[in-house]
């Protein structure tokens, strides 16, 4: 097996980084819909707005999986570097692999997550399909 450098966790330091923000920016947005939907159950209690608060709270659910294994990943990197800089090559490799595994399953949850948007947005449009047929 190759030796690992310092150079190999770098580039999945810097993909993860990138990732994290993007989770971010996505809890962020599910915050702001969170306060919207609140304010509509709160004026009607209909069933197409239950049915979206419960497909937030599975979405946010995996969005904050999603995040812990990201940053949990994140951590095996820089370990991976401290690792590697203090010699430990053996333990850097097994280190970067479980960082690895750890980047597949916060990225196998972000597309469950993915399916579920998608699920989301179809009720919604199919709610504006049944009011514009009866118009």
């Amino acid at each position: 097996m190759q030796e690992l450098t310092l150079i190999t966790p770098t580039f999945l330091f810097s993909a993860i980084s990138l990732l994290l923000l993007a989770y971010t920016n996505r809890f962020l947005s599910y915050a702001q819909l969170v306060r919207t939907l609140k304010d509509k159950y709160m004026e009607d209690h209909s069933a197409l707005t239950h049915a979206q608060i419960m497909n937030l709270r599975r979405r946010l659910i995996l969005t904050k999986n999603m995040q812990l294994v990201g940053v949990a990943s994140l951590l095996l990197c820089v370990a991976t570097m401290f690792f590697i800089y203090i010699g430990l090559q053996s333990v850097s490799v097994y280190s970067f692999g479980i960082a690895l595994l750890l980047l597949i399953i916060s990225l196998s949850l972000s597309v469950m997550e993915i399916r579920i948007s998608a699920n989301s947005l179809n009720i919604y449009l199919s709610d504006m399909e049944k009011s514009s047929t009866k118009e």
